[in-house]
């Protein structure tokens, strides 16, 4: 029964999600709802307790990440640097490979440090100049760009600022450039079945004479031209915040040691910060930070304009970005507390590879809850232990366990009701029955990545 209870408290969250209802107000009332049928008095303590703490502790460590990535790809979009970005893609890639451009160009941008969502709005414009010059059919287009930004950069190259390669930095004390070669490794194969798959789609349009399409919703302007930032100059703000990135990580432990104390006048005990659990996102929030005053100072005139109202939105989207996954990770610290989860911990702890285990785990708990963040911040918030436990056992650094995790994370989590996917087809026009095959076979692909790299590692011994 205790089980049947958490089963109930996933379905109702995942099928509210897939309603289009709002997380936020959705997951305590799932994990309250679940509360209530296992101890009817523990409802109120649970939900202070348990579902708070573990949403205010979320917001307390990422909102930073958040917010500064959502003004970062706003101040990208502002300037014009994103649409030159594209132009020099199709310039030097070529028009007759739109399927590698979007890809490329939506992977520099979201490994740039762009928030995915961002880069949906930023790319789909030329994404559809692009295809309809190139007479592809727009309905292929959202495979494209999920390729692009919701896979290998999202969670697999190594140093990427997406929140979910910065996540399992605060469980497993690694940074976000952990495992780098089988990060590369896993990148590489993600790219070469995806484009080939995509291509394969594409040549199978053309064959059936099948045009870009008609009778086709909120299609973009057609773009007028006018002068555009030079390419190397719109991309200087990305290789700025990748060099920081990368830079930082190496040095804040260098500065600060292993724990940091400082004595406050107002204070009546020092403030103590243990360095290795916070370097990581200590790095790329200076990255993000550093990468919008180049932004700023270099395409001031072109931001200034319309600033004011382009960060107020894009704090608001940080805002319901950030707090929809801190409800979600309230919502798995109050599942996790509960007996009929032990039943799900077990059947998972029984699979004997801890690797294989952690990437089961959080790919299932990703594609329940339709958010490779929510999901990985489930997964870990309560089975991280017996993550590192097992790892440790075999010998496995934990960051190889880093990188399946993170990769894990974005496999399954694309499922119908995933946040992104509903808001790619929304931006496009598009609907599940037209474009959501070629999406799930991104997912399928990403997932067999994750099982590639944890064979390359047994193979080889490669990190």
């Amino acid at each position: 029964m205790s089980f049947l209870i958490v089963l109930a408290a996933l379905a109702f969250l995942m099928f509210a999600a897939y309603r289009g209802y709002s997380v936020i107000l959705f997951a305590p009332i799932a994990a309250l709802g679940a509360v209530l049928l296992t101890e009817p008095a523990a409802v109120a303590p649970v939900f202070s307790g348990i579902f708070m703490e573990k949403m205010v502790g979320f917001v307390k460590l990422y909102f930073p990440v958040f917010l500064l990535g959502a003004v970062f790809g706003k101040v990208i979009e502002l300037s014009g640097f994103s649409e030159s970005i594209v132009a020099a893609a199709i310039r030097y890639i070529g028009r007759s490979r739109a399927n590698a451009v979007i890809v490329a160009v939506c992977a520099l941008l979201t490994y740039g440090g762009v928030s995915l969502f961002v880069v949906v709005f930023a790319v789909y414009p030329f994404a559809a100049e692009l295809y309809r010059q190139s007479n592809i059919p727009k309905r292929l287009m959202p495979g494209a760009i999920a390729l692009g930004a919701f896979s290998f950069t999202m969670d697999s190259l190594p140093g990427t600022p997406q929140i979910q390669n910065i996540i399992p930095t605060t469980f497993f004390k690694t940074t976000s450039w952990a495992a780098p070669v089988l990060g590369v490794l896993g990148s590489l194969f993600i790219i070469a079945v995806g484009l080939s798959y995509l291509e394969w789609r594409r040549r199978g349009a053309a064959a059936r004479g099948e045009g870009y399409g008609t009778d086709l919703r909120n299609e973009p302007e057609r773009s007028h031209g006018g002068h555009l930032p030079h390419p190397a100059l719109a991309l200087l703000p990305l290789v700025v915040v990748g060099v920081a990135n990368f830079a930082l990580t190496r040095m804040i432990p260098q500065w600060y040691g292993s724990s940091y104390s400082v004595p406050l006048p107002g204070l009546a005990k020092p403030v103590e910060t243990q360095i290795a659990t916070v370097t990581a996102i200590w790095a790329v929030e200076a990255a993000l930070l550093l990468g919008i005053l180049v932004v700023l100072a270099t395409a001031f005139g072109a931001v200034r304009e319309r600033f004011a109202e382009g960060s107020k939105s894009a704090i608001g989207g940080a805002l319901l970005a950030a707090m929809n996954t801190a409800s979600e990770y309230g919502f798995g610290g109050v599942i996790a507390a509960l007996p009929g989860f032990l039943v799900v911990s077990d059947a998972l702890k029984s699979i004997p590879n801890p690797l294989v285990n952690a990437a089961v785990s959080v790919s299932t708990l990703a594609g329940i809850t339709g958010s490779a963040s929510g999901g990985m911040s489930i997964a870990l918030a309560a089975m991280s232990d017996t993550f590192i436990q097992g790892a440790q056992a075999a010998g496995i650094p934990l960051d190889v366990l880093h990188r399946v995790v993170s990769m894990a994370s974005g496999g399954m989590d694309t499922l119908p009701h995933n946040g992104a996917v509903i808001t790619l087809l929304a931006v496009t026009g598009l609907t599940h029955r037209e474009s959501y095959r070629d999406i799930f076979a991104v997912t399928l692909i990403k997932t067999l990545a994750v099982f590639f790299v944890i064979s390359v590692y047994y193979a080889s011994g490669l990190v």
